[in-house]
Formats: structure tokens, sequence, C-alpha cells
């Protein structure tokens, strides 16, 4: 019988430890993440699988690269937050953007895959995403061409437990305008500044659903920006607002539209509900409050959440993810697809 624990004994750690910062030392900003795409290409190429492009917009491509009929996909993403910083390590961590967010969750799968290949497992497949961190245009590019797979597991940092829901995701931006002069006349004026004040005082104030298992919703205004210089009375003033939901969002939306109605220009760049998802016998669950790919992937099977590193250390200049815990996901990914590979 296959077991999980005795192949992953007889590889060394290195080749996944030194993929993860190849990967981390590729810039893979959100929109330039051609480079790494092209990279893992041939990477994979080179290993026998079978491996194409998908094109998504302007050059930019998600990696999709099979073994067999996949029935099972592991997948994650490409791109980063800025800005970019390079690889490093100590004995214990790998450091750099993208090795927790999730250049390190891409390496374990690829290695993961080895795995299950020498296992003589066949029948799934890799999917590398490009635009997760800002509008999940690779996601959505790929949910218009499935591959007929039964399940997709989703690489996120879930410290190596499987999230059985995430929050949602609603996010507003807002202009608002008023009337330039001269700051010592400001009955001249009229302030765009002071106005945006107010209407995202009164965003703060709107009373934010609440769900038994995903906790509260809550919002960040994340950009604040307007104005020329400290005499002039400011003609423009606009934010970014995000509001992590616990449901579909849309009595959220209406709220939200209730507030804005009349005093700004406001439009709706992204809304993602939240999800849930099934729990595993045998493996640790936790709830997590970040949005993932998963919800513009509905066409690639039923969806599971799971990866190593900290979302407490993602998009920060700490960024940085334990050795130890990327050696445990890759026999975690191997154990998951051996699990779901018995299922209906």
């Amino acid at each position: 019988m296959y077991a999980a624990g005795a192949i992953l004994a007889h590889y060394e750690p290195m080749a996944l430890f030194e993929l993860t910062r190849t990967l981390v030392d590729i810039n893979s900003v959100t929109g330039s993440e051609q480079a790494c795409a092209e990279f893992l290409r041939g990477h994979l190429a080179e290993r026998g699988y079978e491996v194409e492009l998908q094109p998504v917009s302007d050059g930019r491509a998600n990696v999709f690269a099979r073994h067999g009929a996949p029935e099972i996909v592991l997948s994650t993403h490409m791109d980063t937050v800025p800005p970019f910083v390079p690889s490093r390590e100590d004995t214990e961590f790998i450091y750099g953007r993208g090795s927790c967010d999730a250049k390190g969750i891409l390496a374990a799968q690829v290695e993961a895959a080895e795995r299950l290949r020498a296992g003589g497992i066949k029948n799934f497949a890799l999917l590398f995403l490009v635009g997760e961190e800002t509008l999940s245009d690779g996601a959505r590019a790929a949910n218009r061409a499935p591959r007929g797979s039964h399940f997709i597991i989703n690489g996120e940092p879930t410290e190596n437990r499987l999230a059985v829901g995430t929050k949602g995701i609603l996010r507003v931006d807002i202009r608002a305008r008023g009337r330039t002069a001269h700051s010592a006349y400001p009955h001249l004026g009229e302030s765009a500044i002071e106005k945006l004040l107010d209407i995202l005082n009164d965003l703060r104030r709107l009373p934010l659903p609440r769900d038994a298992t995903l906790g509260d919703a809550t919002v960040n205004i994340g950009v604040i920006s307007g104005g020329t210089a400290a005499n002039v009375i400011p003609g423009e003033a606009r934010a970014e607002v995000l509001f992590r939901t616990v449901d579909d969002g849309r009595a959220l939306r209406e709220a939200v539209e209730g507030a804005l109605r009349d005093r700004c220009e406001y439009e709706f760049v992204r809304q993602t509900p939240a999800m849930r998802m099934e729990k595993l016998n045998g493996f640790e669950s936790s709830v997590v409050a970040f949005t993932t790919d998963l919800p513009n992937l509905t066409a690639w099977g039923r969806p599971l959440l799971v990866g190593p590193g900290s979302i407490a250390v993602a998009h920060t200049d700490h960024e940085c993810i334990r050795k130890s815990d990327l050696v445990a996901a890759v026999e975690l990914y191997v154990r998951l697809v051996r699990e779901l590979e018995h299922r209906p």
C-alpha cells in the first residue's frame, strides 16, 4: 500500500528549498508574472509534464501542467504584492517576497507532484495563476476553460490546516469632488477632502454582519489621496475601501450604496462571496479571514484550501516561511491527493 511518509523519506529537501528561492528571486509582482510563468513551463516540461500557458491578458498567462487525466488539481498563484524582495535563508527560514504567499507553497506543490508520480499516481494536474493579489483575473480566465477535474486544492498560507471557511471581499473606490480655492478664502471653495472624510466616517459606522463560523465582517480604508498643497482648498479626493465579508455581500453592498448615493462618485471593483469548504477526517482544520482565488474557480471541482506558512507575515517586510513547514506541506499535499482519489 502507498505510504506518503515512506516516499518522502527518500527525497532530499534541498531541492524544495532551492526551488522556493529560485521562484522568490523571479520578480512577479501582480501584472508582471510572465517571467515566472515561462520558468515554470520549462521546469515542468523538463520533468515530463504536459504543459501549456493559458493566456490571461497583456502577455500574461497561467501555467497548467498535467499528468494523465486531471481528476485532482493542485493550484496556487505566482503573483506577489509589491515591492520585490529577493530571497535569503538561514537554518530555519526562507525569506523574501512570496516566500510565504505563495511561492513556497508553489514549490511544495511541485515537489508533491514529483512524489505522487514516484508513487505511481496518475490523473492529477498543477495550475498556477496570475492576478490573485488584485482581481483574480487569472482564476477567472482559468474558470472559462476547466479540464474536468473533480477537486481543486488551492494553496494559501493556512499553517498546514485545511480551511473550512474563508471570508469574502467587497471593495469600493470612491471619488469626492469639490471646488478649489485659496485657503485664505475657504468660503470660495468646497473641500473634497472634508466631503470624503464625512463619507468614510459614515462607512465606518455601518453595522457589519457576523457569522457564527467566520466571525465579524470588517472594513479597512486602505488608500486615501487628494489635494495639491496645504494652502489650496482641495477640489478632488479619492479613497479605496475594502470590506471582508462573511456572506454573499449583497446586503452590505446595498448599505454601502445607500451611504454613498448622491454624495460622490463610486465604483464597486470587486465582490467575492465568503466560502465554506468541506472538512476531512484526519486533517487539522481552521477558518481564515482572507479571500482566495477559489470563488473564481468553481468549474474546477470541489474546493479545498491549505498551505504552509502564516498569513501574519504575508505582505510584510519580514515575510518568511519555515523550512520544516515546507517539508510537512509536501507530505500533506500527497496525503490529500491520495485521500481524494478514492472519493466520487
